[in-house]
């Protein structure tokens, strides 16, 4: 079920009652600048949430760090589940406000992939140098590839390892190959 916004700033819930969802401080930021972008309701904890295009992803990170957003405190993936999408998601916030004692705006961007596509993102390595182990377990976990990463590789599966083990339709070999931990 997908709670984005549709062009009347709607989204049906699960009962498929419509719900105006208010554009936030940030979804307000980036359309005074014409980037293109999505609405999701926000979590739990009130954050505002944006759905955004694997095209336009390096033009809104590179705008909200150019307006403060200057720490990724956390990206990583997850999947809807079989047959569903695969999301890239981005935490960002502004550490000044930490500095300052005060609580830090926060902003999470969520990038949403065809499963039976291409699941390639740009690389965020040039942004925020934190991104690098990061890109390379969603990499190693989901199957994303982080175009511009210098080095694309897997993290905590074997190099040789087939498949990726958190997506839902992962399929577990029958056996596994005992390595010497020495």
């Amino acid at each position: 079920m997908s709670n984005s916004l549709n062009k009347k700033g709607e989204t049906n819930d699960s009962n498929n009652e419509i719900e105006l969802i208010e554009p936030g401080k940030v979804s307000n930021l980036l359309t005074k600048e014409g980037l293109e972008h999505e609405i999701i309701k926000p979590d739990h904890l009130g954050i505002e949430i944006i759905k955004v295009s694997p095209e336009n992803l390096t033009k809104i990170i590179s705008n909200l760090k150019n307006n403060g957003f200057n720490y990724l405190q956390c990206q990583g993936g997850y999947d809807e589940g079989p047959g569903l999408k695969i999301v890239c998601f981005y935490h960002l916030i502004k550490i000044e406000e930490l500095e300052k004692n005060q609580k830090p705006e926060e902003i999470r961007i969520k990038v949403f992939l065809d499963r039976t596509g291409d699941l390639k993102v740009p690389s965020l390595y040039k942004f925020f140098r934190g991104s690098d182990w990061q890109e390379r377990e969603t990499y190693d976990m989901f199957g994303v590839n982080f175009v511009g990463h210098p080095h694309p590789k897997r993290l905590l599966m074997p190099e040789d390892w087939k498949g990726w083990p958190l997506r839902k339709d992962y399929v577990q070999p029958d056996f596994y190959e005992m390595q010497d931990a020495y």
